[in-house]
């Protein structure tokens, strides 16, 4: 009987769609590049289904894609010919809240917007955020330790990550639901899946740290000239300041562009400058933070480090600062063949790095236009950048990971390696690294079924 026939018999058909079933949603996540529909996708409810099919398609060594939102930009959730794919978008439930231990329990297959709103109307308050909120899934963004617009404050998603149940490529279920932040018994098993990117197991529930909910937030745009007076006000913040939540950092020809691309997206400033920061911290104390953030600000502008700032008065205008900083789909859409980068760089080398980008690209393809943009305040920066064709946009993104292995950097700060980068890995791990990487799927997933080709 073949595997498909008996999944089929296993499985009622919500669960299993075959061949025409099958719709071109699963054939890629976000990332450019060719498209392949899967003959089966599996579709299960409980870690214990993840375990059945597992168990199967390890007996038989058909290849599994794991999907989650599709919102990834490094192919790890694209399917290749001969995998079948296994979509968490049916395991979508709000398992527990539990207000004493501040925790929330998920499955994997939830939305960050949901698992979000869910600790809202209880009170409290997932940090964790990233532009595609409404459509990535909460597993996704573990499988992949998701940064987003909070990490200076809250940290990644590996920080907030308390306990996890997670299939093996065999069908073995890992099941470790702990709410303790103080837990030393014994080798701390989830960290091995947050950032594995599926490829040592399959995230089927996670238990998130939640944190009281801040009463204050204050926002500003901030004007500055340099890169040395963006670094100044940075330390200034983390000193001055009770938290900093976000640090976002825009060059010049980014924040044109997307006011640009943006139709109701304004400037708050009617001069150019150098750098755009946005600046926002969270707080518990209604009667002092707004008046320290003030402070601040006045200190800086009066010392000539902060050329100009602009405070929000009201939602709409913080609301209007992020459209502009998240206007990176609308200025994409407008860019053909674009290369994507999610770049890690030491602070203190940032602008020496960006420098050596810019003017190798000028050098080697002066027809490329690149954008930076990024949360910085973590040594994270984005550039997007339009390319001719296939062969020129390899060029780019060869040249800008050789220049980021240079400045002791990571090719991939937030999206993950995937399969689209695999070739760069080199230049952020080493040999005994990779190697080691090695070692541990094949003891996890010795037959390789689980996203193959993935990472390394």
């Amino acid at each position: 009987m073949s595997l498909t026939k008996k999944i089929c018999e296993i499985f009622d058909a919500p669960s299993v769609l075959y061949n025409d079933e099958v719709s071109d949603k699963y054939a890629s996540d976000w990332t450019d590049g060719g498209k392949y529909r899967p003959e089966v996708v599996l579709r299960p409810k409980t870690a214990e289904d993840v375990s059945s099919m597992l168990k199967l398609c390890n007996v038989a060594g058909q290849q599994i894609v794991v999907q989650g939102g599709l919102t990834g930009l490094s192919g790890g959730a694209s399917p290749k010919p001969g995998e079948w794919s296994l979509s968490l978008e049916r395991m979508n439930q709000i398992i527990e809240i539990d207000q004493d231990a501040l925790t929330i329990t998920v499955q994997a297959g939830t939305p960050l917007s949901v698992v979000q709103r869910a600790a809202e109307d209880a009170g409290l308050y997932l940090p964790l955020d990233l532009g595609a909120r409404g459509s990535c899934q909460i597993g996704g963004n573990i499988a992949t330790n998701a940064g987003g617009n909070q990490v200076i404050k809250y940290g990644m998603a590996r920080a907030l990550v308390s306990g996890m149940v997670a299939v093996l490529a065999d069908g073995t279920i890992l099941a470790n639901r702990n709410k303790l932040l103080k837990n030393n018994a014994g080798y701390d098993l989830k960290q091995l899946f947050i950032g594995s990117e599926g490829t040592l197991g399959i995230i089927t529930e996670v238990v998130l740290r939640l944190f009281p909910k801040p009463i204050t937030k204050q926002s500003a745009m901030c004007a500055l000239e340099s890169m040395t007076d963006v670094i100044h006000l940075l330390n200034a913040a983390r000193t001055r300041l009770p938290s900093i939540s976000a640090f976002e950092v825009m060059w010049p020809n980014y924040f044109d562009a997307c006011i640009s691309a943006i139709d109701d997206a304004r400037s708050p400033f009617t001069e150019k400058y150098s750098y755009y920061v946005i600046l926002e911290s969270e707080g518990h104390c209604a009667e002092t933070d707004f008046e320290h953030f003030c402070e601040l600000l006045a200190d800086l502008m009066e010392q000539g480090i902060v050329a100009n700032a602009v405070l929000a008065q009201s939602i709409a205008d913080a609301e209007n600062f992020w459209k502009i900083r998240d206007g990176i789909g609308e200025l994409t859409a407008l860019l053909k063949n674009a290369a994507h980068f999610d770049i890690g760089i030491p602070i203190r080398s940032v602008e020496a790095c960006v420098d050596d980008i810019q003017s190798t690209l000028l050098r080697k393809f002066p027809s490329v236009i690149a954008y930076y943009f990024g949360h910085l305040g973590d040594g994270n920066f984005h550039i997007v950048a339009g390319t001719e064709n296939e062969e020129q946009k390899y060029g780019v993104y060869n040249a800008v990971y050789e220049i980021t292995g240079k400045y002791e950097g990571s090719i991939t700060a937030e999206h993950g390696v995937g399969s689209d980068k695999t070739q760069w890995l080199h230049h952020s791990r080493d040999e005994a690294e990779i190697a080691l990487m090695r070692t541990l799927k094949a003891t996890l997933d010795p037959k390789g079924i689980l996203n193959p080709g993935r990472v390394f």
